[in-house]
């Protein structure tokens, strides 16, 4: 198994439409700080730095990993750079732990990023497939015709994805950090905001967001000091698969499916829906929060939008998730992933401020990337394994 890691420090910006006021630099280094002062470390404790970004056209910058290395703390220390596009965050966390777990390295400094206010996300998530027209829609338009499939197959009401998207909003209003704070947002609203892609509205969308999160991860012995509870990491997973491999279903993807079920074997997870008390989602379009409660066997397939319209999901249900507010209400792309992954650890921790769900000793946090393409999941609990 190797050595036992936890989560001793989370730090992240306040995530925005644009922070003019600092550069990339300056806003890695913020989140990094944070995290510093929750583990109560410095910068010369930390053995190793490994930094996950989204891809580099998104801003222009290649390597960025070769000028924030100064701001991080880096010169003269391992420093690696990940890269899964947007599942990079969980992917980033969860080479981190590896790290650390196999004893390479003891406490290590983990961060992720994105300014999306100095990029065009649009005209970069709209590559040329093969043998399909191309169209300038981004992720949303990739996405869409797989949300209208799911609603036929499985004969879903109109109204869940508005449900989700609400649920989400109000959440965020209880975290300080978040984009957007919505506190008067209704079902009627969002049906009534344009419509972007056939089913998805503007407002069942996430928003371009800036902003970065860092976490600190020790083993055993330096948990055991750190000023504030730690959360211990029960299970990581990665997976990744071709975005036009032949029979993939990107309603419940196979790739998907193993990796929860990799982390549940590792967590000693055996009945999701019973055991996890709060699960943090990479959920960019509202459809996707029922899709995913399926996919990570929480429900049954044709069932998790029941669990969304029945209130399960909420922040008083009996499994909230995106008690945060999620990518639905903050979606820096490259620091979303690991967004998910700090935010169940201060689930557990006691740490969530507002949103903190009353009681929670097990978070599942997860990501994707790519066209369902790379997927990043990782348990972690308020009891030591």
């Amino acid at each position: 198994m190797g050595n036992r890691v936890a989560v001793v420090g989370v730090g992240q910006t306040k995530h925005k439409s644009k922070h003019k006021e600092v550069s990339i630099a300056g806003l890695v280094r913020q989140a990094a700080e944070r995290a510093l002062e929750d583990a109560g470390c410095s910068w010369n404790d930390i053995d190793a730095l490994i930094l996950g970004k989204a891809p580099d056209m998104f801003e222009g910058v290649v390597m960025p990993e070769l000028y924030l290395t100064d701001a991080l703390g880096g010169n003269g220390k391992p420093v690696l750079r990940v890269h899964t596009a947007g599942s990079v965050g969980g992917s980033t966390a969860v080479v981190a732990a590896s790290h650390v777990q196999s004893g390479a390295f003891r406490r290590v400094l983990t961060v992720s990023f994105e300014k999306q206010s100095e990029s065009n996300a649009t005209w970069a998530l709209s590559p040329r497939m093969p043998f399909v027209p191309h169209v300038n829609a981004g992720a949303g338009g990739f996405f869409a015709p797989y949300m209208r499939q799911y609603i036929d197959r499985y004969d879903v009401p109109g109204h869940i994805g508005c449900m989700v998207a609400v649920k989400d909003r109000l959440n965020a209003c209880k975290n300080p950090y978040a984009h957007l704070h919505l506190p008067d947002i209704t079902v009627e609203m969002v049906q009534q905001s344009p419509m972007l892609w056939d089913p998805l509205h503007f407002l069942e969308s996430c928003p371009s967001s800036d902003g970065a999160c860092a976490l600190v991860l020790a083993d055993e012995q330096h948990a055991a000091r750190s000023p504030n509870k730690p959360a211990w990491i029960l299970g990581t997973s990665t997976r990744a698969d071709g975005t036009m491999i032949a029979g993939k279903d990107h309603m419940h993807p196979a790739s998907l499916i193993s990796c929860a079920r990799d982390v549940y074997a590792k967590a000693g997870i055996t009945n999701p829906r019973k055991q996890i008390d709060v699960a943090e989602l990479y959920v960019p379009f509202s459809w996707y929060e029922p899709m995913y409660l399926e996919t990570l066997g929480i429900c049954d397939k044709g069932e998790g939008w029941k669990l969304t319209e029945s209130g399960a999901t909420s922040l008083v249900g009996d499994i909230p998730i995106n008690a945060s507010g999620g990518v639905l209400s903050s979606n820096p792309i490259g620091a979303s992933g690991m967004l998910r992954f700090g935010e169940a650890a201060l689930q557990v921790r006691g740490m969530a401020g507002e949103h903190q769900v009353e009681g929670a000793r097990l978070a599942i946090g997860h990501a994707f990337g790519g066209a369902h393409s790379y997927y990043a999941m990782w348990a972690v609990s308020s009891d030591k394994p």
